[in-house]
């Protein structure tokens, strides 16, 4: 593929509103802050441009990877091939319903933090569990994030999607099929674009008090100092992965600057300089120990794209 070309005829597919970069780091898109050149990195803030990017990346038979805030990403050392597609679509509405029902529309691009704030200034109840979940809507319907007790599908309307060939669909909360971290989205068959969250009057008082009180907790049982993706690994069907990987005495464990954090086992932290592979090996010595002891198998919440980095 031939970069400049490439960017150059993308260039004419979007608007003055999106942005392209060429060979730039995924380090500066993941909070993990970690990760190779993406060949070609765009930052799409219209549908249409999602749109145009979409068909172009198929009729040139160019690979696509699309990515939301970059929160629950590992990118390898190698970098990703071909274009990497952030979708940054940042609308925002709030519509009153009736007396007590609001309906909220967030572009994927809007970030949990944000929502959670223009929420709490209106008055509005429901968002409070995701207002410290790191990352944008997008990401957050995609995992079905969840904290305190609320998760994504409780709140979802409908989502406005997108499929490979460029066609826009809109799913009702039945059709996202959401499950523990996962939806109908998390095979990278749509692309989201937008939602509808269904939400209802509250009082600032009681909103900012769960707030407050989700975030002190936070800061009191999360490594939230370092660079991570959150919960490296999900939690099983009959155990507490965080539980066992500290009953394996692996707190502190590290490998380069990849350290298992001393706060929270479930946590994979950067101490400062850590690569990816760094962090992969670290995942896997994990995984080893936690079967070898417990006979527990792990599975990553991370997702894990790019390339390993050529000897």
């Amino acid at each position: 593929m031939n970069i400049e070309k490439v960017s150059k005829e993308l260039e004419n597919c979007i608007s003055k509103e999106s942005s392209i970069k060429e060979n730039e780091l995924m380090s500066k898109h993941t909070s993990f802050k970690v990760g190779g050149p993406a060949d070609i990195f765009i930052n799409a803030k219209t549908e249409e441009d999602v749109q145009n990017i979409v068909k172009y990346a198929f009729s040139n038979n160019i690979p696509l990877t699309v990515i939301g805030n970059g929160s629950n990403l590992l990118v390898k050392d190698g970098g990703v091939r071909g274009i990497v597609l952030k979708v940054g679509i940042e609308d925002f509405s709030i519509e009153k319903e009736d007396d007590n029902t609001y309906i909220v529309t967030a572009g994927a691009g809007v970030k949990n933090g944000y929502v959670a704030q223009k929420l709490l200034i209106d008055e509005i109840e429901g968002f409070e569990f995701a207002a410290g979940i790191p990352g944008s809507i997008g990401g957050a319907i995609r995992m079905n994030a969840g904290a305190h007790g609320g998760e994504m599908k409780d709140i979802v309307l409908e989502t406005k999607c997108m499929d490979m060939d460029g066609n826009i669909k809109v799913f009702s909360n039945s059709d996202q099929k959401f499950q523990y971290r996962n939806s109908i989205f998390s095979t990278n068959k749509y692309i989201i674009l937008s939602t509808k969250l269904k939400l209802k009057q509250g009082i600032y008082k009681e909103i900012k008090s769960k707030m407050d009180e989700y975030t002190n907790w936070r800061k009191e049982h999360q490594p939230i100092e370092y660079p991570s993706a959150g919960s490296t690994f999900k939690r099983g069907n009959d155990f507490i992965t965080a539980k066992l990987i500290d009953e394996c005495g692996l707190k502190g464990y590290s490998i380069g600057d990849a350290e298992i954090s001393t706060k929270h086992a479930g946590f994979v932290i950067n101490k400062g300089k850590a690569k990816a592979n760094d962090i992969l090996n670290l995942t896997r010595y994990i995984s080893e120990k936690v079967y070898e002891k417990f006979g527990k198998k792990l599975e990553l919440e991370v997702q894990v794209i790019g390339e390993d980095l050529e000897n």
